[in-house]
């Protein structure tokens, strides 16, 4: 008896090795997918790529569809989709757009009012999905097309007939909220490091990298929070546990409906966030806005270790999988390959994604 206990407490106390470790890990995937693209564009780009300019060109892109990925990232690991997401920011575009042109609404009013929109349509996605049973891939391809059509309806109602709505920069332009959706941040520190010729400068001293785009610091920060919140509190565990096994959750006590809603109601706000950063920067807004990056939102969240089963994956790993989309999007045009290769690395990334999820999966639960 002595000989079982032992070898009992033995099996409980077992340490997993560090490899071990690291291959369970969902974000594995995406962080190699960076070295890896990192070193294709070090032979094939021009230099001028990962200079400080050349690294902001990039990251702008990524961070704008890194937002709705984390987003999308979180959702699918509670176990949904949404394929409204690309429409969401052109409608949010649209509302938001009209707020601040045709009714003359500070930022104040017309941000939170836009969130306030958009957080409704999410709950309507989630609580159909909820109510119906049916697949929130099938409801939120509903919901796509819904979306884009009221905003080329909306858009032609607002404009008089045209499908692009003008003037949203000269109507933000002395706004006090501007700068914390629009253009760069600590313009003053890369003045001063222009000044000590610390970063590339133009003849006139001024830099010629002027700060960071501020979609940049929203995307880090975002990336951060959603991180804890998935790794250091009981809703990210909600947030698992619903994805994972959504009866076994809800028979745990886990609010499993309050979860899914609230996550629709984020990828919604996210959407509508990306929607006014890009507005904003614009100055105008169109029907097209957001187009497709619904598909490109999940696909970086594939490639950052979501699976599409649900119950696994990782912010981070979304935040790794956008730069990946990012640093070829832009990439491409340093070096001489045709940019319409891009479709075929999309494709290629999302089954690469998919077959090494799917073979971690089988290595974290022991399936043959």
């Amino acid at each position: 008896m002595a000989d079982v206990s032992e070898a009992v407490q033995d099996e409980r106390l077992k340490q997993e090795g560090f490899a071990t470790k690291l291959m369970k890990r969902p974000e594995l995937g995406a962080l190699a997918g960076v070295v890896a693209v990192t070193i294709f564009f070090l032979f094939t780009a021009s230099d001028t790529m990962f200079t400080l300019s050349g690294v902001m060109n990039f990251m702008t892109p990524a961070a704008q569809l890194g937002i709705l990925a984390i987003g999308a990232a979180m959702l699918m690991i509670g176990g949904e989709f949404d394929l409204s997401i690309g429409s969401m920011v052109a409608f949010s575009g649209l509302i938001f757009g009209a707020f601040v042109v045709t009714f003359g609404m500070p930022l104040v009013i017309a941000i939170p009012a836009t969130f306030a929109i958009a957080a409704a349509l999410g709950a309507l996605n989630g609580t159909i999905v909820l109510k119906t049973g049916l697949p929130s891939f099938i409801v939120t391809l509903a919901f796509l097309f819904i979306l884009r059509g009221a905003s080329l309806v909306g858009l032609k109602i607002a404009t008089g007939g045209s499908t692009q709505l003008r003037g949203v920069r000269d109507a933000v332009e002395n706004d006090f909220l501007t700068p914390v959706f629009s253009g760069d941040a600590f313009t003053g520190l890369f003045a001063w490091l222009a000044k000590q010729e610390m970063i590339d400068r133009f003849s006139s001293g001024m830099p010629k990298v002027p700060g960071i785009p501020v979609e940049i610091l929203w995307f880090v920060a975002f990336a951060l929070i959603a991180t804890y919140v998935l790794l250091r509190t009981p809703q990210g565990n909600w947030i698992f546990a619903s994805g994972g096994d959504e009866n076994a959750a809800s028979n745990s006590g886990v609010p499993v409906r309050r979860v899914k809603i609230s996550l629709f109601v984020l990828t919604a706000c996210c959407a509508t966030l990306v929607a006014i950063i890009t507005v904003i920067d614009a100055g105008s807004t169109d029907a097209r806005r957001g187009f497709m990056k619904e598909f490109e939102a999940i696909i970086a969240a594939v490639i950052g270790g979501c699976l599409l089963t649900g119950g696994y994956g990782s912010a981070i790993g979304a935040f790794f999988g956008a730069i990946i989309f990012g640093m070829v999007t832009i990439g491409l045009t340093y070096t001489t390959i045709d940019q319409d290769w891009f479709q075929v690395f999309l494709g290629a990334m999302l089954l690469a994604a998919v077959l090494f999820n799917n073979f971690i999966r089988k290595r974290v639960t022991g399936e043959r």
